[in-house]
């Protein structure tokens, strides 16, 4: 079994968009993501090195690293600049080296960062509930039935939970894992599903808030450490997020997005085995041919089959 978050590129909306640029050396604008960005994720193809992520409410110098356990770090030299048309870079190997190719995939996750008192923790929140997709920033507490607000105006399908102050395993919530919400994927290793049945105090989110646990719980509710959670559901047209299970077969299993995908990521929650990231900007005829592994420094390289199609 396996699950899927598939975004659409349009530059008639302001969701997502997928950019690729070559490294100078030196700080550089890259341009023609469509809108400012508040989540970019980059990605060196041509070398081993760290994925690297950045967004508007922690912070553009802030690094976060999929691959990673390690909390969060401040670096000059990655990220200097979200902009009105995408951001800017320095020299950084994971950046801007010179002769580095890279891919950036950006998300809009709306115009302003807000203090949400929604939930029992109050949180720093920036949502697009257009398109289903929110950051927040919270400090842990135990006090009462721990929860935060999440801003959007559905219960998120997908939460990528991460723990800024100390280095703990990125904890993905999916709405598809066998075990609801004792369910866990991280986003950092190859390992199958596990269990952590306190991670959100045995509730699924609601259309408001995420409940938290209230005894503690490293990745998403130690007391007095930081953490961050991204927040994602479905939107029609633009969005899908859900599982399928394969068949073995050469010509595979098909997956129902109802439109053409231009960012895919892919897990196996049954067994273990690598994350898979493919997007139509760097290969728009056959996306295999440019995977990449967000728990995994690789370079760029040819894949298990794919195959992406308008439906």
């Amino acid at each position: 079994n396996g699950f899927y978050l598939p975004f659409k590129q349009d530059y008639t909306v302001e969701g997502f968009s997928a950019t690729t640029y070559g490294g100078t050396g030196v700080t550089q604008h890259i341009g023609g993501v469509g809108f400012q960005p508040d989540l970019v994720w980059i990605k060196r193809r041509n070398s081993t090195d760290h994925h690297k992520l950045a967004d508007s409410v922690r912070g553009v110098q802030k690094d976060l690293h999929s691959n990673l356990a390690d909390g969060e770090y401040t670096n000059t030299d990655t990220l200097s600049a979200f902009n009105t048309d995408g951001f800017s870079v320095g020299n950084n190997s994971a950046t801007g080296a010179s002769g580095g190719s890279y891919v950036a995939w950006c998300w809009d996750m709306g115009g302003t960062t807000v203090t949400n008192t929604t939930g029992s923790i109050s949180a720093q929140v920036r949502a697009n509930s257009t398109y289903g997709q929110s950051i927040i920033t919270y400090t842990a507490s135990y006090s009462g039935q721990p929860s935060i607000g999440h801003g959007l105006s559905s219960a998120p399908e997908m939460i990528i939970f991460k723990s800024r102050s100390q280095s703990m395993d990125w904890h993905v919530y999916h709405k598809d894992l066998t075990d609801g919400n004792e369910g866990v994927i991280k986003l950092n290793t190859d390992a199958a599903q596990v269990i952590n049945n306190n991670y959100l105090d045995h509730q699924d989110p609601t259309s408001s808030i995420i409940y938290l646990p209230e005894d503690g719980n490293g990745a998403t509710n130690e007391e007095g450490h930081t953490n961050l959670a991204y927040c994602f559901h479905s939107v029609t047209g633009y969005s899908s997020i859900g599982s399928y299970t394969g068949n073995g077969s050469t010509t595979g299993t098909v997956v129902t997005t109802g439109f053409k995908p231009a960012f895919v990521l892919l897990k196996p929650s049954s067994a273990a085995d690598h994350w898979n990231l493919y997007d139509t900007t760097r290969d728009p005829s056959n996306p295999v041919n440019a995977l990449l592994f967000p728990n995994r420094t690789n370079a760029e390289g040819n894949g298990q089959d794919i195959e992406i199609s308008d439906t």
